[in-house]
C-alpha cells in the first residue's frame, strides 16, 4: 500500500513525486547532529510498534532481499523525511488500516524524536504472517 492519503480528521501525506535527496552523512536539527541510522530506527521501532505488524521486513521468508532495505529514509526538496517502510503484516487485520496506522505512527513518532516532518510514509506489505497452530 502507498497511498500517503488518509481520510477526514487524520494526516494527509503530500503526494507530490518531486526530487528526493539521500540523508546526508549527518542531519543537523537546531544544533543537533543525528545519524540517518538513528532515524531509521526510530522509523523502525515505531512501525513495529503498531498491532498488526509482525515486523518491519519485506520478505516471505524474514530476510531482506538482495539490494533491498527493510526501511529507507531520504529527504525532500523541502527537507522534509520520505520514508519507504516494508513490513509483514498479521493475517486478520484490515491492510489499508493497517498501512495508515503505521504511516501515522511513523510520522508522529519522527515529528516527537527528531521535531521534523515526513512529507510521505510509503508503507509496503511484502507478506502475511499467519498464527502457528
Amino acid at each position: 500500500m502507498t497511498d500517503g492519503a488518509t481520510t477526514k480528521g487524520r494526516r494527509r501525506f503530500d503526494q507530490r513525486k518531486g526530487p528526493v535527496k539521500s540523508m546526508p552523512a549527518e542531519l543537523s536539527l537546531e544544533g543537533l547532529d543525528i545519524a540517518p541510522g538513528v532515524v531509521e530506527t526510530v522509523v523502525q521501532l515505531a512501525a513495529g510498534a503498531v498491532e498488526g505488524v509482525a515486523s518491519v521486513d519485506g520478505s516471505p521468508l524474514g530476510k531482506i532481499s538482495r539490494g533491498t532495505k527493510s526501511t529507507e529514509v531520504s529527504l525532500d526538496e523541502d527537507g522534509l523525511f520520505v520514508v519507504t517502510l516494508h513490513i509483514i503484516a498479521v493475517y486478520g487485520r484490515p491492510l489499508r488500516q493497517l498501512a495508515a496506522a503505521v504511516q501515522d505512527a511513523v510520522c508522529d513518532a519522527l515529528q516527537s524524536q527528531t521535531g521534523h516532518a515526513a512529507s510521505r510514509v510509503d508503507v509496503f506489505i511484502g507478506a502475511i504472517q499467519f498464527p502457528e497452530q
